[in-house]
């Protein structure tokens, strides 16, 4: 059994044993002492290896509550459509500008979004963006001409979740100063639809391991019995 930090004996937190979902919320928030708000985060060990296009786990979800988070988002667009990204509240907008700012290392955006006309032009910056996991992508609903639902749907609490090469997703499902519910809800849809994504190619368990914590603070373990279609 791997040695205690310093800093979870501190915190009293049992992490070995599985929790209820409600209860890992609790504990999360009662564990976030730093001096910010800090970022409630979700891990889920799924039983896939995404080296094989069928079991790459990936998409997008709406938080119902939200992430807590400004999202500025930059838009490859010309003309009307880039008149619509503006009116939706996009950060960035702009064609062949935007493209030399990016490729002079400036990224003044987290989330990005293109035209699909757009997508010879923004396909030189892959080796910038894709990195980041920033790459416009249809299947993501970020290569769109409705830009303007793009926008507003970034802005709005839907992120992106990708299977890391461990076989792990991580994302944040909102802030410790968040309701315990609002928290609860957002978790709810993050692993809801992450279970619907479970890919073809995946065999056995699906979701083996699930841990909830803060940004600063220990992991503590679900039971994945709790998570219906698990």
């Amino acid at each position: 059994m791997a040695k205690l930090s310093k800093k979870q004996k501190a915190l009293s937190v049992d992490t070995v044993k599985l929790h209820g979902v409600d209860e890992a919320i609790s504990l999360a928030k009662a564990n976030a002492t730093a001096k910010f708000d800090e970022t409630i985060e979700v891990a889920l060990n799924l039983g896939v290896d995404p080296r094989h296009a069928d079991q790459m786990v990936r998409g997008v979800v709406t938080l119902p509550k939200g992430t807590g988070k400004t999202v500025r988002v930059g838009v490859f667009a010309k003309g009307a459509k880039a008149d619509e990204a503006r009116a939706a509240g996009a950060d960035v907008v702009g064609a062949e500008d935007l493209l030399e700012i990016v490729q002079g290392g400036t990224i003044d955006f987290d989330r990005c979004i293109a035209t699909p006309d757009m997508m010879g032009l923004v396909g030189r910056l892959g080796k910038v963006l894709g990195p980041k996991g920033m790459m416009p992508n249809p299947k993501l609903g970020t290569v769109t001409m409705d830009v303007a639902g793009a926008v507003k749907a970034a802005k709005g609490g839907q992120i992106e979740y990708r299977v890391e090469k461990a076989g792990i997703i991580h994302s944040g499902i909102g802030k410790a100063s968040f309701p315990a519910e609002d928290l609860r809800a957002n978790f709810d849809a993050l692993v809801d639809a992450i279970v619907k994504a479970k890919p073809s190619g995946a065999k056995g368990k699906y979701l083996k391991k699930v841990a909830v914590s803060s940004s600063m603070g220990p992991g503590i373990k679900v039971d994945p019995a709790e998570i219906s279609a698990a």
